[in-house]
């Protein structure tokens, strides 16, 4: 289901004050880097990926398919900077960006 953009709104705000949990480089989307991201995904939520890639092309293609093959949202891109989003079947209240970060 994809997001509105009042929740955009919000993940946005959260994700401002996150520090990237993964960086994808040239090799681009290895198993490790897929399983990294599902684990994040799984434990936070809402994470912050930045791709180490010179071309905007290059770059933008590669979040495209990471999104897809991770069946995450994407929320926000800047620059180098991807914020995306997927919900966790089971929210851990610790780990979850989403809800430490709820007012």
């Amino acid at each position: 289901m994809p997001l509105s953009n009042e929740q955009k709104k919000q993940y946005k705000s959260i994700g401002h004050h996150l520090n990237p949990v993964l960086i994808v480089a040239e090799n681009g989307l290895t198993e490790g880097v897929l399983g990294e991201l599902e684990r994040a995904l799984n434990d936070h939520e809402l994470i912050k990926i930045k791709f180490a890639l010179t071309e905007r092309d290059d770059r933008r293609a590669l979040i495209d398919e990471l999104c897809r093959q991770a069946r995450c949202e994407l929320v926000q891109v800047i620059g180098k900077m991807a914020l995306v989003y997927r919900r966790a079947a089971q929210q851990n209240r610790h780990l979850s960006n989403i809800v430490r970060h709820s007012i």
